[in-house]
């Protein structure tokens, strides 16, 4: 049976560039990589090139929860796509669109299989959300 990936996309206001370097910067990833308010993303690292590193920490803010979330990169388009697989061997990719000053971001990914689909899409898509609103407040 073959995987299907999960899809999930924003428009942020801003151009491509911008879009870039919030979403690849460590000093940015760790303003807005988290579903919710009582998360947090107290450290990144981004070696953003074919063979380099991704990893970001996540932690729950009482404490009670955290995990290193990353991935080696496959392959790095600047301000067009990158795409990396995860440590359990899931693939991701996220691609960058031109909107006229906006800027498209889409991320698919290969669903893990503890977690519900739908709690899957729903998790990635509000860090997706938060990632849109921090962008979008600089």
């Amino acid at each position: 049976m073959e995987k299907t990936m999960i899809t999930i996309d924003a428009t942020v206001a801003a151009d491509i560039a911008t879009a870039w370097d919030t979403y690849t910067d460590p000093e940015h990833i760790t303003k807005w990589n988290f579903a919710s308010d009582d998360w947090c993303c107290p450290s990144a690292s981004n070696d953003l090139r074919p063979g380099g590193q991704y990893t970001a920490r996540m932690e729950a803010k009482d404490g009670s929860f955290g995990f290193d979330f990353g991935g080696v990169y496959d392959d790095v388009n600047e301000h067009r796509d990158l795409s990396y697989t995860l440590g359990d061997g899931r693939k991701v990719k996220t691609t960058f669109e031109d909107k006229g000053g906006k800027t498209l971001v889409t991320t698919m990914f290969d669903p893990e299989q503890v977690n519900p689909v739908e709690m899957q899409q729903g998790g990635w898509q509000a860090i997706l959300n938060n990632y849109v609103k921090y962008t979008e407040s600089l």
